[in-house]
């Protein structure tokens, strides 16, 4: 077998050393420094402004992603941005007493007890009164040491010592099929995160390769609208929930679901808190999806964000009331998003009035509007029709926009059987 090794003589025994050249580690050095010479250009990165807001709220923060996509780089870059000390603790090396704290016997530990001593890093944070604490390889963390961090994760204690206010908790993971010996979180503790699905951007990757790395501008929250923003979330939640009940708390049947995002009080009250946050930082709609549907899961974070966007539409109530001098939106999905409202509105509370309200309201819609739109809520509506409800002469004026007529005569039928 053939080995090479790498040597700093000169090729020529013979020929005499300079003194006066550069150490190959010397040369080394400044290829190095080179290379981590590069630019930054502003660049506009969702994904960090979501993490900043979640960090801002002082909420604990979880992103996955497959490995060596840059998660522990954003984590640098948010650190510096925010001038906060990181400190990085490798969850899956750790054994459980290293978070709930390492038993020390006293002088006397029939009168003192025996104190948890917490790890030397826990002593640094709270000495420094900040900082941002980076759980790394959270899914490699065996039950039992997931089960340790749940008092540090929400009450933010380790052993006998407190985490101050300005200590703010971030962690990664792998997805179970890319990471060394994975487990699934465990709910209890997912259900503590806001859970972030980290990517690559191929574009910033080249271009960075290149030389010019993005710097994001991080959100600022504008003290103005903080009243505002308070109430416009609380709204958003209570209402969703009071429509829909069965959405206060839902623990996924599956693993996997439970070591993810999904709805339960806690990660309700989390939800307030970053559209709060995300209102009075005035951030994108892509920013806001990630953060609600990080934190109560896609379905009904969804279901939250649809009917965010419905909240500054008329009051269903009113249309119902004065169906001939309603105002319907003008733009398409808000006017159809206001007649979805107003068929829920009468499944909420079914009268033959109101019924047939909505009804003349759709035949307003169709006629001064795309008639497409009303088909959907036309048949839901249709739907909820009772036996002893006649049918409106209102519907035959939309029999070339959907059949309704039909269909619900079916409902009826289905009903009485």
């Amino acid at each position: 077998m053939t080995t090479f090794a790498l040597s700093t003589a000169p090729s020529d025994p013979a020929a005499p050393s300079d003194p006066a050249a550069p150490a190959v580690t010397d040369v080394a050095a400044e290829l190095l420094a080179l290379l981590r010479d590069t630019r930054t250009e502003p660049r506009p990165d969702p994904q960090l402004e979501a993490l900043t807001l979640a960090v801002a709220a002082d909420l604990p923060v979880l992103l996955w992603g497959e490995p060596g996509i840059g998660k522990t780089a954003a984590l640098h870059q948010l650190a510096d941005t925010l001038d906060l000390p990181l400190t990085t603790v490798i969850a899956s090396v750790h054994e459980p007493s290293d978070f709930s704290g390492l038993p020390v016997v006293g002088d006397d530990p029939a009168e003192q007890g025996v104190p948890l001593a917490p790890p030397d890093w826990a002593v640094r944070l709270v000495r420094a009164g900040r900082g941002l604490l980076f759980l790394d390889e959270l899914s490699t963390a065996t039950p039992a040491v997931q089960a340790a961090l749940l008092r540090l994760v929400l009450e933010r204690r380790i052993g006998a010592l407190r985490l101050p206010p300005g200590v703010r908790i971030v962690a990664a993971a792998n997805p179970r099929a890319s990471a060394a010996d994975g487990w699934e979180l465990s709910a209890p503790l997912a259900n503590r995160f806001v859970h972030l699905q980290w990517a690559h951007d191929a574009e910033v990757v080249v271009r960075g390769l290149g030389g010019t790395w993005p710097r994001a501008a991080l959100p600022r929250l504008d003290p103005e609208r903080l009243p505002e923003a308070v109430d416009f979330a609380r709204r958003a939640v209570t209402g969703l929930l009071t429509a829909r009940p069965t959405l206060v708390h839902r623990l996924p049947s599956s693993e996997a679901g439970k070591g993810g995002a999904w709805p339960s009080p806690r990660s309700w009250d989390m939800t307030l808190s970053l559209i709060a946050f995300a209102t009075a930082a005035g951030a994108g709609r892509d920013v806001l999806a990630q953060l609600v549907r990080g934190t109560v899961g896609d379905g009904p974070g969804l279901e939250l964000l649809a009917w965010m966007d419905r909240m500054d539409l008329p009051d269903p109530e009113l249309l119902l009331a004065d169906p001939a001098g309603a105002e319907l939106p003008e733009r398409g999905d808000r006017r159809q998003a206001a007649l979805e409202g107003v068929v829920a509105a009468v499944n909420a509370r079914p009268e033959k009035a109101r019924w047939d309200a909505a009804w003349e309201l759709l035949v307003r819609a169709a006629e001064t509007g795309a008639p497409d739109l009303v088909v959907v809520p036309a048949t839901t509506l249709a739907g909820l029709r009772r036996e002893e409800w006649e049918v409106p002469a209102a519907i035959e004026r939309l029999a070339g926009v959907v059949d309704v007529n039909r269909r619900a005569e079916r409902a009826t039928a289905g009903a009485g059987r």
